[in-house]
């Protein structure tokens, strides 16, 4: 492990193209497309899958299974990171799941099940991975939320509660880990057409294109690219980035 002074990263992570990158949730849609921005931006990716292998290995990337239920799994995909690289520059919770179902309906172990991944798997990836961030004086930390975890969502409520404990989750980390520079930010990247997404009515579909003043659902490219952009930053840390056009409230 590099280690330097709390907020003083070393010249080769500040002023280097090339990032280490580690990815939860890589083989979704979201993760997928991040996963060929970052490589194509030339970045070394070491991409997380659970359930389902990437489908190819871009060169620059390779495939780590990563069970973000697991503490061993978490545990066992930081060190290999750091095996490759002897640092990570950047981590990115992108694993998550939905079992939405209106309340009357809804079953405890769905509850459960969301929850696992969607807040407990990033608590058990930030405990492996944040340290070293801070160790090594700084990198970022990067979380997807949702739209929903601000402003509720009908037949998602396990879905909402798990975006906006990650929201709580991630503003505290901020708060926590600022003296180490390390940068940690949420981006709620909108409705996007991919697996989670690809069994929802078409007019649902029509109605998340309606509520954006832009009349259209979010890309998945438009994302990663965002994602890209933040990695080269410095100074931005405990924000939310809502990357649709759905016009949220001031307070």
């Amino acid at each position: 492990m590099v280690c330097c002074n709390p907020g003083h990263e070393t010249h080769a992570m500040s002023s280097a193209s090339s990032q280490g990158i580690l990815i939860s949730g890589a083989a979704g849609g979201l993760g997928q497309a991040l996963v060929a921005e970052l490589a194509r931006a030339g970045h070394r990716v070491l991409a997380g899958w659970h359930q389902t292998p990437l489908p190819a290995v871009l060169p620059g990337v390779e495939s780590v299974a990563l069970d973000v239920t697991c503490d061993d799994s978490c545990a066992e995909a930081a060190e290999a990171a750091l095996a490759r690289w002897g640092r990570i520059d950047a981590v990115i919770h992108v694993a998550g799941i939905t079992c939405d179902s209106l309340l009357a309906r809804s079953r405890s172990e769905d509850w459960d099940a969301v929850f696992a991944v969607n807040v407990d798997g990033a608590r058990r990836l930030a405990r492996a991975t944040l340290p070293i961030l801070a160790g090594q004086g700084g990198g970022h930390w990067m979380g997807i939320g949702s739209h929903a975890g601000q402003a509720g969502s009908a037949g998602q409520a396990a879905y909402a509660a798990s975006k906006a404990a990650l929201n709580g989750l991630m503003l505290s980390w901020a708060r926590e880990f600022a003296v180490h520079n390390v940068r940690i930010n949420t981006v709620l990247p909108g409705v996007l057409p991919t697996p989670m997404t690809e069994s929802l009515d078409p007019s649902v579909m029509h109605d998340y294109a309606q509520a954006n003043l832009l009349g259209r659902i979010n890309d998945p490219s438009e994302v990663a690219r965002f994602i890209g952009f933040l990695l080269t930053t410095h100074n931005i840390s405990g924000q939310v980035f809502a990357l649709d056009s759905r016009v949220h409230r001031w307070a």
